[in-house]
């Protein structure tokens, strides 16, 4: 196994956020089976190396570059070109294309669906975030009725729906930092999260979504949104409900009648298992194995598949208009 160069912006300040955190977790899996190294190429850590000084050393064959920051993978790819890189991809929609010879880990079947149609000749795979152990349901007593992140949130949900609903029960929306997410998801009955709107404006896509699984894997009754990498694993009416349907005051109420309900939703007993930590290393170490043995021989004399660049698109697309006009002149 080669060793894996982990690359991100920087670690603190601006940095900090769920794409991190989930980046983070995948590093620390990875360690468990080959050598892994945080790599920073923005801003200069003690802790870490950074990327100028990790393209000064020798037998860089042996190393992989894994890059996942959505806005920096073009120009990342670029520096990189003749070096052993994979991409990592969590949100989709950015406006670059990759070289085949670049491997990409997708963290949803949503981006992995992006990919394969736009990057159809690369290696792609599946890999989920982990959702950590500490999100599971404690049995504890629940004293917030509803709970909202205002991060990603949308107008409607904190202008609209929340002030309908603080009218005739406990509403707690949560616009800081918590240090104990699990804690504050086993404290609520009910988790609101609607980023459509966040991500529709951002011009990206919401890359996995790990909030709502964290709050279904703490025994939350969630409403939804199901863009992008959400419809992975939310299915309305069988583990969640879908927000934002069709007027407040519907929604207002199917929020109200499953606080009044004796027998929410509860999920399946395996629901959770593709997400823990055991299922992913055991996908990890599948996909690094092959990853490893494609770069073994990517330096062979090997004949790349044609590509769906543009200009060959826009040739297939002629052809088969000529194909039409000749089929039609033989009757």
């Amino acid at each position: 196994m080669r060793k894996l160069y982990f690359l991100v912006p920087g670690t603190t300040g601006q940095f900090g956020g769920g794409g991190l955190w989930a980046e983070l977790k995948t590093v620390e899996l990875a360690r468990k089976i080959c050598p892994v190294e945080i790599v920073t190429y923005r801003q200069r850590e003690a802790e870490y190396l950074f990327l100028q000084d990790c393209l000064q050393q020798p037998d860089l064959d042996q190393v992989i570059f894994v890059i996942s920051w959505g806005f920096d993978v073009a120009a990342l790819a670029r520096t990189l070109k003749p070096y052993n890189v994979v991409y990592h991809a969590h949100s989709a929609g950015y406006s670059f294309s990759l070289p085949a010879d670049m491997p990409i880990i997708t963290v949803s079947r949503n981006t992995m669906g992006y990919w394969g149609q736009k990057s159809p000749n690369s290696l792609i795979y599946y890999l989920p975030n982990q959702i950590s152990d500490q999100f599971y349901n404690q049995g504890l007593k629940r004293d917030i009725d509803v709970l909202v992140q205002a991060r990603k949130s949308s107008q409607y949900l904190l202008q609209t729906l929340v002030p309908a609903l603080q009218q005739q029960c406990q509403v707690e929306v949560v616009d800081y930092y918590v240090e104990d997410l699990a804690a504050l998801f086993n404290r609520s009955r009910i988790y609101l999260y609607d980023s459509a709107e966040y991500w529709a404006v951002s011009g990206v896509t919401e890359g996995f979504g790990l909030p709502p699984l964290e709050a279904l894997a703490c025994g939350c009754q969630v409403f939804s949104s199901l863009n992008h990498g959400l419809a992975d694993y939310l299915d309305p009416g069988v583990n969640c409900y879908k927000i934002a349907g069709f007027s407040v005051e519907y929604d207002r109420q199917r929020i109200l009648q499953v606080l009044r309900s004796p027998n929410p939703i509860a999920l399946p007993a395996t629901f959770l298992d593709d997400y823990r930590a055991a299922n992913i290393l055991s996908k990890l170490q599948m996909i690094l194995t092959e990853i490893n043995q494609f770069f073994d021989c990517k330096p062979a004399a090997m004949q790349a598949i044609a590509g769906l660049t543009p200009a060959r698109i826009a040739q297939l697309r002629l052809q088969k208009v000529i194909n039409k006009l000749r089929k039609k002149l033989k009757f």
